[in-house]
């Protein structure tokens, strides 16, 4: 099964007996629907405790906001409470993780939801090859060139 979420808090790396290091985190995913016949839509949020054995160092780049994309398996955990109530949760033993976007340490909500003016266009946050200290930037340049001069010709 493959979630794609973000984190509630910063990924905790616990220490077994045996050595071995266990990486645990929250993840939530927020679902959408429109019930049939009504007009507004409803949005659905699901928590998973997650576990990622294999490569707990990771868990240093997963912090609160961090989104993430998840394969692996979902479990229930099945409770009862001090009341007596029953409860579960859900449990997500993880295979693999691709982080999709980070979340700046320093950044604030307010500050990571703002955009400047004409920054709506795709992919306008990153450099150019010719901003960036590219070690091919020349032949990069050399190729826009070769480029242009076929454009011309045509």
């Amino acid at each position: 099964m493959v979630i794609i979420g973000r984190l509630t808090k910063d990924a905790v790396v616990n220490h077994l007996k045996d050595e071995r290091k266990v990486a645990h985190f929250t993840v939530a995913v927020n679902d959408f629907y429109k019930p049939k016949g009504q007009d507004q839509g409803v949005t659905v949020t699901n928590y998973y405790s997650c576990s990622y054995w294999i490569n707990p160092l990771l868990a240093e780049k997963l912090k609160k906001g961090t989104l993430v994309e998840l394969s692996g398996r979902v479990g229930i955990n099945a409770y009862t409470n001090m009341q007596g109530e029953a409860k579960a949760s859900l449990t997500f033993h993880v295979n693999d993780i691709k982080i999709h976007q980070f979340i700046k340490e320093d950044a604030s909500p307010k500050e990571i939801k703002e955009k400047e003016p004409g920054d709506d266009l795709p992919f306008s946050h990153f450099k150019s090859i010719k901003e960036q200290n590219f070690p091919y930037a020349s032949i990069v340049n050399i190729c826009e060139r070769l480029l242009l001069r076929i454009s011309i010709l045509i």
